[in-house]
């Protein structure tokens, strides 16, 4: 398996030693989203993965308690907010969206969000778009 926290170290390598990287994998959720006839009709499935690379200093997890880390629900909480219940035409600004809001935190240092649409073509598994953005330290 490939560290994903160390691709993040490509970027920056203060990321691989002063973070720890939380995934959330193929969260799924119905969106109203797509810019064709087809998809304004009804909500699609969509699926989402995040990675966050959370600072050590404020998520050291030094006890066995959730308040020493960030919650995922929290990584949750975001993407509801976003998807909201309006109709979103692009992958992309909504993507943009949920990145931006996920490092508002001032745990989170650095993020990668990818959203998938699995149900647009018969002939592939999915359509989507990914973002990855770092803080300044």
């Amino acid at each position: 398996m490939t560290s994903l926290l160390l691709a993040f170290a490509a970027l920056d390598p203060r990321l691989a030693t002063e973070c720890r990287l939380l995934s959330l994998r193929r969260h799924e959720r119905q969106v109203r989203i797509g810019v064709h006839e087809f998809e304004r009709s009804a909500p699609q499935r969509m699926w989402f993965d995040v990675d966050l690379c959370v600072k050590l200093e404020a998520a050291p997890a030094g006890r066995d308690e959730l308040s020493q880390t960030l919650d995922y629900d929290f990584i949750r909480h975001v993407i509801a907010d976003a998807v909201g219940t309006r109709h979103h035409a692009l992958q992309e600004t909504l993507c943009d969206a949920i990145l931006q809001a996920l490092l508002l935190s001032p745990q989170v240092q650095a993020a990668r969000v990818g959203t998938r649409k699995p149900d647009v073509y018969p002939d592939c598994e999915s359509v989507g778009v990914e973002r990855i953005r770092l803080k300044p330290w």
